[in-house]
C-alpha cells in the first residue's frame, strides 16, 4: 500500500485527492479516500479568445496549490502527481504556469493529451462498477474540453477500446456562444450547433454503439444530479452512483440553459463558481444524451463522483 496525492487542474477547477492505493496480484487497484477538496479558480478564463492564461487566474491557482501542498504533506502523501488539461494545452504563456507549480508544489505539472485525459477519466469512473454492466461509455464534460471513452472492466483491470477528447466545455462554450444572461434563443441555437459539430469528432472516433452503460463524470453532470434531486446543498454521497433518465436530464438542463443568474443561484447544489457556465455545460450534456440515445439506445446516465482525479491516483500505483 502507498499513500498518494493526485491533483487535477482543469479549465474551471483544481482538485486534490489524497488516498491509500493498494494493488492486488492480478493488477486490480483499490483506492481508499483520505481527503478530497475542490476550488473554482477558472484558470482557463479567456484562453479561448486570447490564447493566454490570465495573471489573476494564475494567482488563484497558486493560492489553491499552496493549501494543497500543506494538505498532502500533513496527510503523509509519499508521491504526488499533478495533471493539467485543456487550458494549459492551449496557452502561449503556459511556462508561467509550469514555473509557478514547480515553485509552489515542488513537482512538475504534466500537461497530458486529450486522449490520455479521457483514459484517466475512464479508469477513475468505472473502477467500482459491476463489470457485467459493460461495455461502458464514460463522458467527462469539463470547462474547456469533453472526453468520450469506451471500454470494459476485465478481471478488475480497465481495458479502453477507444477515446477522444474534443475542444468543447462549459467555459469555452459560454465565452464563444452565450454572452448574454439569460442567453437569447438565437445564442442557444448557435451554441447547440457548435456543440453538436465538435462532438461529432468524438463520436466519429469512438464506437459508442456497443456501449451498454453510460457513466457521466465531472462538475457539470454531478451538479445536474444534485439539482434534479433538489438537494439543499451539494452532497457527494447522494450524487455518487445516482441515475438520471434522459427526460429528467433534459428537464433540468433546459431550466438551467434558459434561466437567468438570479434563478440559477437559488439552487443549493450549484457551486457559486459554476453559476455562470452551468447552462453551457448542461447544453453539452444534452447533446451527449441525445447522441447516445440515437446511437446506442441508452436512456439514462449513472453519475459518478469518481473521475480523472481517481484515475490519476490509480496511475501513480
Amino acid at each position: 500500500m502507498s499513500r498518494v496525492a493526485a491533483i487535477d487542474c482543469g479549465t474551471n477547477s483544481i482538485r486534490l485527492l489524497v488516498a491509500d492505493v493498494t494493488t492486488s496480484f492480478d493488477g486490480a487497484v483499490d483506492l481508499r479516500d483520505l481527503h478530497r477538496e475542490m476550488r473554482i479558480v477558472r484558470l482557463g478564463k479567456g484562453v479561448d479568445a486570447t490564447g493566454r492564461l490570465d495573471p489573476e487566474a494564475l494567482e488563484r491557482t497558486r493560492v489553491a496549490l499552496v493549501d494543497y501542498a500543506v494538505a498532502a504533506r500533513r496527510k503523509g502523501a509519499e508521491r504526488v502527481r499533478m495533471v493539467a488539461t485543456s487550458a494549459t494545452r492551449d496557452a502561449s504563456n503556459r511556462e508561467d504556469f509550469f514555473s509557478m507549480v514547480r515553485d509552489t508544489l515542488g513537482v512538475d505539472a504534466e500537461v497530458i493529451t486529450g486522449d490520455e485525459e479521457a483514459r484517466l477519466s475512464f479508469s477513475g469512473a468505472v473502477g467500482d462498477l459491476d463489470p457485467n454492466d459493460g461495455p461502458f461509455v464514460v463522458t467527462d464534460v469539463g470547462g474547456g474540453s469533453t472526453e468520450v471513452v469506451i471500454g470494459s472492466l476485465v478481471d478488475g483491470a480497465v481495458q479502453v477500446t477507444a477515446a477522444k477528447s474534443v475542444d468543447i466545455g462549459s467555459v469555452r462554450l459560454t465565452e464563444r456562444c452565450l454572452p448574454d444572461d439569460p442567453p437569447s434563443s438565437s445564442q442557444i441555437s448557435s451554441a447547440r450547433e457548435v456543440a453538436a459539430g465538435v462532438l461529432d469528432e468524438a463520436f466519429a472516433a469512438v464506437p459508442v454503439e456497443t456501449a451498454r452503460t453510460w457513466v457521466g463524470v465531472a462538475g457539470t453532470i454531478t451538479t445536474l444530479s444534485g439539482i434534479a434531486q433538489e438537494l439543499a446543498e451539494y452532497d457527494p454521497e447522494a450524487v455518487h452512483l445516482s441515475r438520471l433518465s434522459r427526460d429528467e436530464l433534459h428537464r433540468v438542463a433546459q431550466m438551467l440553459i434558459t434561466s437567468g443568474r438570479e434563478e440559477r443561484e437559488k439552487h443549493g447544489a450549484l457551486h457559486p463558481g459554476r453559476v455562470d457556465v452551468i447552462g453551457a455545460g448542461s447544453l453539452v450534456v444534452e447533446a451527449l444524451a441525445d447522441e447516445l440515445h440515437t446511437r446506442a439506445g441508452i436512456e439514462q446516465v449513472i453519475v459518478s463522483e469518481h473521475d480523472i482525479l481517481d484515475g490519476i491516483a490509480r496511475s501513480i500505483a
